[in-house]
């Protein structure tokens, strides 16, 4: 438990930031899975039109700190050789 006022105000702030740190990464999961279905599915020009906002949406999150900025660009190359 803790103990100062600012231990308890910091409680409260990182319950917070866990909450929007995992609807980051929600968000980035569901973009990855939502465009490997549309691969997998061989809606490639579907998945071409998605792709662009799938880019924004990985770079916004490792932005943030979420998910590391290599990993990101890691998912987004991969992703692109199955589009060409």
């Amino acid at each position: 438990m803790p103990n100062t006022k600012s231990a308890i105000r910091r409680v409260r702030r990182v319950k917070k930031q866990t909450q929007v740190n995992r609807i980051r990464k929600s968000k980035f999961k569901n973009a990855i899975k939502h465009i490997e279905k549309l691969i997998a599915a061989k809606e490639i020009e579907k998945a071409k039109k998605y792709f662009p906002k799938l880019q924004s949406i990985l770079m916004q999150v490792a932005k943030s700190g979420v998910v590391n900025k290599k990993t990101s660009a890691r998912k987004i190359s991969r992703i692109s050789k199955h589009l060409k």
